[in-house]
């Protein structure tokens, strides 16, 4: 009830002038290390919740301007803010299941939530590709030709 309470109240905050303009927010996720995320202890969920939220904050803010460096704001698109994770995941991979965690070398830690798969041969250290999807969903992929797991980050 708390997290639908949140996200209306995010949702509210985003008027049709936000939809328009680009931003160049950038996601907890790349700002922290490890370490410092699992300090603050929120949840993946109240993590995604509070990137969009402070997305959109930053997007209907009329000073919001690319940085010195030269990055180029993308348009804001809820849920698709962050673009794909591309790594490789430690060990070996046999199938996943709801509950089963995968541990990348890049240190994130992700759960499947929905999604079940037995492999015919097992994958050691398989390059894995975390594409975000609408709504602050998220999906692993092992190959291009086998479904892909809904999943969340825990880590």
């Amino acid at each position: 009830m708390r997290t639908r309470l949140l996200l209306a109240a995010a949702l509210l905050l985003i008027t049709p002038l936000a939809w328009s303009q680009q931003h160049a927010y950038v996601p907890l996720e790349n700002r922290l290390s490890a370490e410092q995320l699992q300090q603050v202890g929120l949840s993946a969920q109240q993590l995604q919740l509070l990137n969009r939220m402070l997305s959109a904050t930053e997007a209907a803010t009329p000073t919001s301007t690319p940085s010195s460096a030269g990055v180029v704001p993308a348009p804001m698109q809820i849920g698709l803010e962050e673009g794909p994770v591309h790594s490789r995941v430690q060990g070996e991979v046999t199938g996943w299941e709801p509950g089963t965690v995968f541990v990348l070398e890049n240190g994130q830690q992700w759960k499947v939530l929905k999604g079940q798969m037995r492999l015919r041969n097992r994958l050691q250290a398989p390059e894995i590709e975390v594409i975000p999807g609408i709504a602050g969903r998220w999906f692993l992929q092992v190959d291009e030709d086998l479904p892909k797991a809904r999943v969340y980050r825990i880590l």
